[in-house]
């Protein structure tokens, strides 16, 4: 299991593609915060929900001067459904290898109903304009998030 990021890390530095093929990169976006948020599954219940809430909120996050980009392991198929479906404003990445996912310790052993299995652990990383992670949260939840997000860091 890869290791967890803590404020003041480096941010690993990533390439991915987003559901039409456009490639975008964290060194990309040097000189602006970014918000990275790692969600398991696209159309699941709590993928949803946490993809619209930062839908709707993207205006307020933008104008706070954040970036957002969404990455799952999910195909490009399925991320460019997802986008459409729920009409969201903001890059998705597919990251299929879960490299990115393992390098911000966002891969790891899950627990579901008593089973044990590896998968993405829901989580937000904040990136200052530096590169460095200004905020690392894990196992956040679903419903909410953003708000919660948006008070971590000082935007309310």
């Amino acid at each position: 299991m890869a290791q967890r990021l803590s404020v003041g890390d480096e941010a690993p530095d990533f390439t991915l593609e987003d559901h039409s093929g456009t490639q975008h990169s964290l060194s990309g976006l040097r000189g602006r915060n970014v918000i990275v948020y790692f969600y398991p599954a696209a159309s699941t219940p709590g993928c949803t929900t946490e993809a619209c809430d930062f839908r709707d909120n993207i205006n307020s996050l933008k104008s706070a001067g954040y970036e957002v980009l969404g990455l799952s392991p999910d195909p490009k198929n399925k991320i460019a459904k997802f986008v459409e479906s729920e009409n969201l404003n903001f890059p998705l990445l597919s990251d299929e290898d879960h490299a990115v996912a393992e390098s911000y310790g966002a891969w790891g052993l899950k627990k579901n109903y008593g089973k044990e299995y590896e998968g993405l652990i829901r989580s937000t990383i904040a990136v200052d304009p530096d590169g460095k992670v200004a905020l690392a949260q894990y196992n956040v939840k679903a419903t909410g998030h953003v708000a919660k997000l948006r008070r971590d860091l000082g935007l309310d």
